[in-house]
């Protein structure tokens, strides 16, 4: 999963960042707000966390013009602005929900979790794919109960492939998603990443779709 973070202060992104990236997120930080407003209308995100207070273009403003783009990804406001009405401000201009500082990174994680899940249809932390379950608060994926080692990577192809249950995941959103922009990578490697991931799922955990890309389904759907 990817989460953009546009916060001004550099300690309280670089938290953010920690945070999120401990819990499984590959993250992008700016500080400017017509960067962050650019990088979130430009490039795909699976979450953004966005202050308000911000250099060249305020958050308020940065979100209504997102929504006004049709940019549907969720915000998280964080702010040190706490008044009710500015909440409602807020909320009513786009945002899906509402941090004020001070925080607990424990909270924020949280939010961000439920954001992210809501935003692709479950509403329960624990997401099952047939006998496959993802614990997004654990950050652990088991079969029949019993628990598979993954390493970041892989858990975070896992984990985006169960968000997105069900719907056919092309090579390049997953390249998007799991990579970071720096990152060098040969152009296999996402089926290489599938490859080894199966193995350890099992060999019909994730399917291939050949030319479109590659889908973890409940049978029963």
């Amino acid at each position: 999963m990817r989460a953009l973070i546009i916060e001004d202060d550099e300690k309280i992104g670089a938290s953010i960042s920690t945070a999120l990236e401990l819990a499984g997120f590959l993250t992008v930080l700016e500080k400017d707000g017509e960067e962050g407003w650019f990088l979130g209308s430009s490039e795909p995100f699976d979450v953004i966390i966005l202050d308000l207070g911000l250099p060249t273009l305020d958050g308020l403003t940065i979100l209504k013009r997102w929504r006004k783009e049709n940019c549907i990804t969720p915000v998280l406001i964080l702010t040190a602005r706490g008044n009710w009405d500015e909440r409602v401000e807020g909320i009513d201009s786009g945002a899906d929900d509402y941090l004020v500082k001070p925080y607990r990174s424990e909270e924020l994680v949280a939010r961000v979790r439920s954001l992210v899940r809501r935003s692709t249809g479950h509403a329960a932390p624990n997401i099952e794919v047939g006998d496959i379950v993802l614990d997004t608060r654990q950050m652990r994926v088991s079969r029949d109960g019993q628990p598979i080692p993954l390493t970041p990577q892989e858990y975070r192809l896992v984990s985006y492939l169960m968000h997105n249950n069900n719907r056919v995941v092309d090579q390049m959103e997953l390249t998007e998603h799991l990579y970071s922009q720096d990152f060098e990578r040969d152009s296999n490697s996402i089926e290489v990443l599938v490859g080894r991931t199966r193995r350890k799922l099992g060999k019909n955990s994730i399917k291939t779709r050949r030319g479109f890309g590659y889908i973890m389904e409940d049978e029963n759907e």
